[in-house]
């Protein structure tokens, strides 16, 4: 039997947290795939022939819950790095009046390193501030710098020590490399590079991305790439609504960071930032908690569907953030790049939350449920998670996966939307019943890796139902409507 074998299903159980972590990390390297199944603070090591399970021990004792939930974890040699955040133990407050909450005294940041040849966990780091209501910033992300022998981690998530840290291999000697608080790194030739980004501030204007730090690994020097203006590096020409950071690929000697509303296409080498706009709702359905995987010289990443959500609100700021994350507005997609196309190859449930390749299969980390917020603690894992083996075959060969977007005229009012792949597609339409007339503006580009000027239609809507067939389309699609109309239903179906 073989490791594809072995893989199982993990329903909910005891996890003290908001809503579901996942399974993140997916790492196969020498004949052993680790993976951590949060938030049970569970990592997995399998062979052909054995099962490890680390409860996180090192860290504090039990009960622990978390892990890890933005797949931070690296191979170097017979070495697998893995980093995260663990309660330990986990202090699960209770309910009052309906409302939960976890205190965060115990929960630390942590690197571990897993020995494959000797069998063997190592607790390398470990950080906790000890308060109540803060925490510091979990570690989202590891380089290995081949050049200084060295990992470089993103820390973003959290309230203090953010930005990229150095932390020797043995663990013992840790550095602040720049305090800009960072999700994700690449490697791009002997560069370091880091998006720039705020720290998490749900769906509002001053969240997201807003450059690339990119840390020289011969001098040591680190050299920031601002974006200054969305709209002037956008492919539809108009700027993006909060884009949040989710993962970060390397290819094609530039920086791939994938966001909410689009994709960032970064050249440090001569300075310049392209923006694409990919399947932007005004929700959360975002390529957030995923990861951005090279795979047949391209890049394949997923575009989840539930990855935030509050299911109970107990303010007005608290509902206007529950609309716009629980609206499930389409299903998972996973998205194959390869400019100057890209297509989707494939839908899912509610996310994707890790893919690693085995042999001649792309192992998928699943789950059915979103990470909530607010005072929606639970002391269960609310998620049923898996590791679904797909053949790599019948993703690169996939070509138009049945798909439908439902989006309502009260998210995306007269801003632009969409960002819609056709490639592959026989029968691409979108439905648009309005509430008065109005006008629709449809905007045509590729994934080229240069600035282009789109193609533009104007498309009359009448006052009901209106059907705009796509098919002379090929390329990708945004969509704006001249004038806002809270009551329209838009149905993007691609057939």
């Amino acid at each position: 039997m073989g490791i594809i074998d072995e893989l199982s299903s993990y329903p909910p159980r005891y996890g003290p947290e908001w809503g579901s972590g996942g399974i993140f990390g997916l790492k196969y390297n020498k004949g052993v795939l680790y993976y951590t199944v949060a938030f049970e603070a569970e990592a997995y090591f399998l062979s052909e022939d054995s099962e490890r399970v680390y409860g996180f021990e090192h860290v504090g004792p039990e009960p622990t819950s978390g892990g890890d939930t933005y797949n931070a974890s690296e191979v170097v040699d017979e070495f697998i790095y893995f980093g995260g955040w663990v309660h330990a133990p986990a202090v699960y407050e209770g309910k009052r009046d309906g409302k939960s909450t976890i205190a965060f005294y115990n929960k630390y940041s942590h690197v571990h390193v897993y020995d494959v040849d000797n069998d063997e966990v190592r607790l390398l780091w470990k950080e906790t501030i000890g308060k109540r209501d803060q925490w510091a910033g979990e570690v989202s992300n590891i380089i290995y710098d081949p050049i200084g022998d060295r990992l470089l981690l993103s820390r973003l998530d959290g309230h203090e020590n953010l930005g990229v840290y150095s932390l020797s291999r043995d663990g013992k000697e840790l550095q602040r490399v720049s305090d800009v608080p960072s999700l994700k790194g690449v490697l791009v030739k002997e560069y370091a590079c880091f998006d720039s980004s705020t720290p998490y501030l749900g769906i509002s204007p001053e969240s997201g991305l807003r450059g690339i730090q990119a840390l020289d690994l011969v001098t040591n020097k680190l050299e920031s790439y601002p974006i200054k203006d969305y709209s002037a590096i956008s492919k539809d020409g108009f700027g993006v609504f909060a884009p949040i950071t989710g993962t970060m690929c390397s290819a094609y000697g530039r920086i791939f960071t994938f966001v909410r509303g689009g994709l960032v296409i970064s050249d440090i080498f001569s300075e310049e930032h392209l923006f694409i706009r990919l399947f932007d709702f005004m929700s959360g359905y975002a390529p957030q908690r995923t990861v951005a995987l090279p795979l047949g010289g391209g890049v394949l990443v997923a575009y989840n569907a539930y990855t935030h959500g509050i299911l109970r609100s107990f303010s007005d700021e608290e509902a206007y953030m529950r609309e716009r994350l629980d609206r499930v507005v389409g299903p998972t997609v996973l998205l194959y790049i390869t400019p100057p196309t890209m297509r989707i190859v494939g839908a899912f449930g509610a996310r994707i939350t890790s893919m690693e390749r085995v042999g001649e299969h792309l192992l998928l980390g699943t789950c059915t449920m979103a990470n909530l917020g607010a005072l929606n603690a639970s002391p269960v894992d609310a998620g049923h998670k898996e590791i679904l083996p797909v053949r790599i075959d019948s993703i690169l060969g996939s070509r138009g996966t049945p798909v439908e977007f439902n989006v309502p005229g009260s998210f995306i009012m007269d801003l632009p939307f969409g960002g819609i792949p056709l490639y592959g597609y026989k029968y691409p339409r979108i439905i648009i019943r309005c509430s008065k007339e109005n006008e629709l503006e449809i905007y045509e580009y590729t994934a080229s890796l240069d600035k282009e000027d789109p193609e533009r239609d104007n498309v009359s809507l009448s006052e009901g139902r209106n059907v705009i067939e796509l098919t002379s389309y090929r390329g990708i699609l945004s969509f704006r409507l001249t004038k806002p109309d809270e009551k329209a239903k838009i149905r993007i179906s691609l057939e």
